[in-house]
């Protein structure tokens, strides 16, 4: 799981820099203002999250981590990959493609991010202080 949030928070670092480019650079004059925004949305929630994604992976690494905590926070890393997967996923895609129908898979995406960052803060509820 450890391997799994790190690896996937660092190559949403890479997307988020590389999409987050190509939508300033290659995109622009393109598109609408509207859509360039909507791009910049998606690029700035997959960066956000990748970050979450390698803390959620540092305390993972620690093996003095209390059981409960490991399975909240594991199960919350597996939320925030999956809802950003399809956050900003489909927003890329509805900005590249202009299909509605993109937009409106979007919310199951940001309903995920709540849940992982809900189950998160349960998780650090289990946390203990190293003694």
């Amino acid at each position: 799981m450890t391997r799994l949030l790190a690896t996937t928070g660092a190559l949403f670092g890479v997307g988020a820099v590389s999409l987050g480019a190509f939508g300033a650079h290659a995109l622009e004059g393109t598109i609408s203002a509207e859509r360039a925004e909507v791009w910049t949305t998606a690029a700035h929630y997959l960066g956000w999250h990748g970050t979450s994604l390698l803390a959620l992976a540092a305390l993972l690494w620690s093996d003095r981590l209390p059981a409960a905590a490991r399975r909240l926070l594991g199960l919350s890393g597996l939320l925030l990959l999956g809802g950003t997967l399809i956050f900003s996923g489909s927003l890329f895609i509805l900005v590249l493609s202009d299909l509605g129908a993109f937009g409106a898979i979007t919310p199951i995406g940001g309903l995920l991010l709540i849940a992982g960052w809900a189950v998160a803060a349960a998780g650090a509820l289990k946390l203990k202080p190293v003694e």
